[in-house]
């Protein structure tokens, strides 16, 4: 029996199979509003075959956001702005779906990629972005505004008030985005957080926010709900963070009773030099792994068939996550368990189109169909 295709269970939730699809922004949203192309989006991958859907990076407050036109989840409108997204793509898919909290920090207020992805002015309908110090991502930029007490306080609610709303759309886990240099990694990494209060300095002081966070999202979600985390296991920058650290959060998470760390790396700084390769992060998940016993989900050019069985049956980590190569072949996880001879879940309106060659593709109803 394949690994990639075994059911993994966490908390109540089954996920029917290892497939993850991660979570990628889209820049389509309307003043953080869910659009038309979230459901053409969401709908097209939510019938992948992938045990799992994690939907975009969803700002927890509108200065929070990426871009101007990136999701989110800070109130009543963005919540009912999901609603029937979720719902046309629930009728016809049974995947786990779940939600990436986040805050991008210092990297809000910028451009969308295809616009060339630089920090808007003010002047020009950006907004002041805040962060732990008043260290600018790039040099050149404006140093973001450091969060006081108050607005600490303010983002945990946030935090706490999105994962409430993520409760009543009926979303089965959440994934708090604490990677990729947006707010939370901010906090965690020497080379962003210069503080010298309780949040700032040590490790242990450096946890505390993103750990805040966590409890906060934990006790408003329901509690047989999952509820994971992404992190960046190095800033590939010498001094910044690395796997050590990494490890020591993974334990703490796991303790808090986080149910999975996504090991990603990068994205805090534009000094990072990262040694691409395939499944070149899988070793930080395998490491955390190890070392901490928490689930991890391997991320990172996973792009080939027998590469994602081979991480799942080593044990090197509990789930696999794909993007790019989710976007470049939406039937991936049909192609991967036709590869390993597994069943993988479709809708009854594409059964025919399995191949004659593999006739239980899709499970013994749709190969005993006329």
């Amino acid at each position: 029996m394949s690994a990639l295709f075994t059911p993994f269970t966490l908390r109540s939730v089954v996920v029917t199979n290892r497939i993850v699809v991660s979570p990628m922004c889209q820049y389509s949203a309307d003043r953080g509003e869910a659009s038309v192309w979230h459901l053409m989006h969401l709908g097209n991958l939510a019938l992948s075959g992938a045990g799992m859907l994690c939907i975009e990076a969803t700002a927890v407050e509108p200065d929070g956001r990426i871009t101007p036109a990136c999701l989110g989840l800070w109130d009543q409108r963005t919540e009912g702005a999901l609603q029937p997204v979720l719902a046309a793509v629930r009728r016809y898919s049974n995947i786990a779906i779940t939600v990436q909290l986040a805050h991008a920090g210092r990297k809000a207020s910028s451009r969308v990629p295809w616009e060339g992805g630089q920090l808007i002015p003010i002047a020009q309908g950006g907004w002041l972005p805040q962060a732990p110090s008043p260290l600018a991502y790039k040099e050149g930029e404006p140093a973001p505004l450091a969060l006081d007490a108050a607005g600490l306080a303010r983002v945990r609610h946030a935090f706490a008030d999105a994962a409430t709303r993520a409760a009543r759309l009926g979303l089965d886990a959440i994934e708090i985005h604490s990677a990729h240099g947006y707010l939370l990694h901010e906090f965690l990494s020497p080379l962003a957080n210069r503080r010298t209060d309780e949040y700032g300095g040590s490790l242990e002081n450096r946890l505390r926010f993103p750990l805040e966070v966590f409890d906060a999202v934990r006790a408003a979600f329901p509690s047989d709900k999952p509820v994971g985390v992404k992190v960046s296991a190095t800033d590939w920058v010498d001094g910044g963070w690395d796997l050590e650290q990494t490890i020591a959060y993974a334990r703490a998470l796991q303790k808090r009773g986080a149910d999975w760390l996504a090991a990603s790396s990068g994205g805090l700084s534009p000094l990072q030099k990262i040694p691409l390769a395939p499944g070149y992060q899988v070793p930080f998940a395998q490491a955390v792994k190890q070392a901490s016993g928490i689930n991890t989900m391997a991320v990172g050019l996973i792009t080939e068939f027998q590469q994602a069985e081979d991480i799942v049956a080593s044990g090197k980590a509990d789930m696999i996550a794909l993007a790019r190569a989710m976007l470049y072949d939406p039937r991936w996880p049909w192609h991967a368990a036709a590869h390993l001879h597994a069943t993988v879940a479709a809708p009854p309106q594409y059964w025919r189109s399995q191949p004659q060659g593999l006739k239980n593709l899709f499970g013994d109803l749709a190969s005993g169909q006329r």
